[in-house]
């Protein structure tokens, strides 16, 4: 879900935003209390004289600095905002004189370890991920679209299995066209102000790549369901079940989107509705994602369970390298389609670890896509052998010779 996170621009930004409004609203309070307490209503000019009894709370663009008697010396941390950075273990101090505020000491550019013009690392932090994911999501939008005219190129593996894998593969690729969409939007030029940005266009598109995200997850639901009850009973592939799983997959999504759609346009609508930190409305979202993952780990685990059990020595004669391998092929084939990477931070706030989030779920999670298109498709024996089949009726064709392996063998691959 780091799809939804701040550009460290935007985050820098508003967090400071946020510190001055918190800042002066304690500035208000104080204050009030000091016109109430004295039981006279103070102008400007009598509240200003009221400093010469010490020094009033202010806001100086970075701290919030409270109020203080002369003499009096404060010592404060380095703001959070720092943390973007790098360590913000110093400490900035100011004296309460007759004449004010002295001046920060030592300056924040020390004390903080930041530069006077405190600039955005925009090189090794955003635009190196940008980078990696956009070189992820656009191979995967290649193979997957090569692997979706294969399995709807050749007759033979038209079946229900290869049907919710089509679907999969066809969420990847409206995933990654969903993200380069939304980075034309949002960061279209430099001069673009994308924090404050607010348009119809660009609003479409976050919304657009929310409901491709959404709908990503639901169809790797989807995938689990249907292989979990493949390995637990004999399922009958009727066109009624393959209805419901395309209503779950692409239908359920559709509900909540429209939902949180209505929420930002009544309650929440602020700037191109890509800024969810602290909003209870992008829980409408993010809900639905994170049952969908624990529900999917849960099925991964007794997925596993069940290959276990069915690949006992003591049911199957085989030996037990052989099991092993099966076992752990199996095993390193679903972790990719089920998505169980999700399950490291999929509890957790989304500030948790920002940097490592943007390598697992952006950086990592870009090349899904093409590992499940890999896995699934070019690496499937059934789609080797209509290849190969094919190949050698073209050279027969060609050159009117009938080729050795030209009528195929059975095939029997499980995904």
């Amino acid at each position: 879900m780091v799809l939804s996170s701040l550009h460290p621009d935007c985050e820098y930004i508003f967090q400071l935003e946020r510190e001055e409004q918190r800042c002066l609203r304690y500035i208000a309070e104080q204050n009030y209390s000091t016109v109430e307490n004295s039981t006279v209503l103070f102008n400007f000019d009598a509240l200003q004289n009221h400093s010469m009894l010490g020094c009033l709370a202010f806001w100086d663009s970075v701290v919030c600095w409270p109020y203080a008697a002369v003499g009096e010396t404060f010592h404060m941390a380095c703001p959070a905002v720092f943390s973007l950075f790098g360590n913000n273990t110093g400490l900035v101090s100011r004296n309460c004189t007759s004449n004010g505020w002295s001046q920060p000491f030592p300056p924040y550019h020390i004390a903080c370890s930041v530069d006077d013009n405190i600039h955005i690392p925009e090189e090794s932090y955003f635009a190196t991920v940008k980078l990696i994911y956009s070189i992820g999501y656009g191979t995967s939008l290649f193979f997957l679209s090569i692997a979706v005219v294969i399995l709807l190129l050749f007759r033979r593996l038209r079946c229900a299995r290869n049907y919710i894998h089509i679907q999969l593969f066809v969420t990847f690729m409206l995933k990654a066209m969903a993200v380069f969409n939304k980075d034309a939007k949002l960061f279209a030029s430099e001069d673009t102000d994308h924090c404050t940005l607010s348009t119809a266009a660009c609003k479409a598109s976050v919304v657009f790549c929310h409901y491709c995200v959404m709908a990503n997850f639901f169809w790797l639901l989807v995938e689990a369901l249907y292989l979990n009850t493949l390995l637990l009973s004999s399922f009958h592939h009727s066109r009624r079940c393959l209805w419901g799983f395309g209503l779950l997959g692409w239908g359920v999504p559709i509900v909540f989107i429209v939902i949180w759609i209505g929420s930002r346009v009544y309650f929440e609508d602020t700037e191109c509705w890509d800024i969810n930190e602290d909003s209870p409305y992008w829980w409408i979202i993010k809900g639905p994602i994170v049952f969908s993952i624990g529900v999917n780990f849960i099925l991964f685990m007794n997925i596993i369970r069940i290959l276990i059990q069915k690949l006992n020595p003591r049911l199957i004669q085989f030996n037990n390298s052989d099991q092993y391998r099966r076992l752990t092929k199996s095993t390193l084939l679903l972790i990719p389609l089920f998505g169980s990477h999700y399950m490291v931070f999929n509890f957790l706030p989304d500030y948790f670890h920002v940097s490592v989030r943007l390598c697992i779920e952006l950086c990592m999670g870009s090349f899904q896509g093409l590992i499940v298109a890999i896995l699934y498709c070019f690496l499937n024996q059934e789609v080797q052998k209509e290849i190969h089949m094919r190949w050698l009726r073209w050279q027969d064709n060609s050159y009117g010779v009938v080729l050795p392996g030209a009528k195929g063998s059975q095939m029997d691959t499980p995904f």
